[in-house]
């Protein structure tokens, strides 16, 4: 079974990101040169998925204007005849259809989720935190659609965290299948250390079923308001089973200014045009 969709969620102001998320949306600071959220859009592009829904806040369209063609640049780019960085830029614009929808409360990623609804439709859909960015040999969603296909059902991307981590995510309560493959007996959101099922915590790549809708629409907010994505997939999991994937690649989490810059240093190591002067910059003051 192909997933066709995507669901992008972009809508936060960026606070930890202040001041220059005043007018740029978090989602567009680059890691090295990329814009973060091109990220999750190549892998989903990768992957097969033909069109992304951002859901983005009022201001911020300039997150799907930037995957739209720009003639003017187009033709600067030809008439210099610099080839090389003209077909990049068509490559951008030609990656994958994108649309958008507002979020104009920002009431969790359950609600952002629910926004793209009517963009979806009666059909499974991948979701894409953009926080989460994944260096893999092929791209985490399309190994996590070839589970969805065999077992019909919700699956969510895990990874293995040291025991520090464990209260501050979300945790599985997993059966093993094989090496990355397990059904979900049960989520749990931010346990204590003690209390974790396991040590598989979530991580922002999902492929569900359209049934998920249904269960945002009636989750009850949470204590501060908000409705939760998990909340959601735990109550379709009872009806029809969900699944985890075990992620086992270089990931960032590039929601905070630290996690950027790591993604960033690792990005331009793995550059040939960079890494040799890097590291000869980095070594006297690691060093030191």
């Amino acid at each position: 079974m192909s997933i066709r969709k995507a669901v992008i969620p972009a809508a936060g102001f960026g606070t930890r990101f202040l001041p220059v998320t005043r007018t740029i949306p978090k989602v567009m600071i680059p890691v090295l040169n990329e814009p973060a959220i091109q990220f999750s859009v190549r892998e989903a592009a990768d992957a097969g998925i033909e069109h992304i829904v951002f859901v983005i806040s009022r201001g911020q369209e300039a997150t799907n204007d930037y995957f739209k063609p720009v003639p003017a640049l187009e033709d600067a780019l030809e008439q210099r005849g610099n080839t090389e960085l003209l077909n990049a830029m068509r490559d951008i614009s030609s990656m994958i259809e994108t649309s958008f929808v507002y979020q104009d409360e920002q009431l969790g990623l359950g609600h952002a989720v629910l926004m793209a609804k009517d963009e979806i439709g009666d059909e499974p859909f991948a979701v894409f935190l953009p926080d989460d960015i994944i260096w893999a040999d092929s791209p985490p969603i399309g190994d996590m659609i070839k589970v969805f296909s065999e077992q019909k059902s919700s699956v969510i991307a895990v990874k293995q965290v040291p025991d520090e981590a464990i209260p501050n995510l979300g945790v599985i309560d997993p059966e093993p299948l094989n090496d990355n493959v397990y059904r979900i007996k049960g989520m749990v959101e931010k346990p204590r250390l003690e209390d974790a099922p396991s040590n598989l915590a979530i991580v922002g790549r999902y492929v569900l079923t359209p049934e998920v809708f249904d269960a945002l629409e009636q989750a009850p907010p949470g204590a501060i308001g908000e409705i939760q994505l998990t909340d959601a997939i735990e109550a379709v999991r009872a009806e029809q089973g969900a699944y985890a994937y075990k992620i086992v690649a270089d990931h960032f989490d590039v929601g905070t200014p630290l996690g950027m810059l790591k993604a960033s240093v690792y990005a331009a190591l793995k550059r040939d045009d960079m890494a040799r002067e890097l590291k000869a910059w980095l070594k006297p003051m690691l060093n030191s």
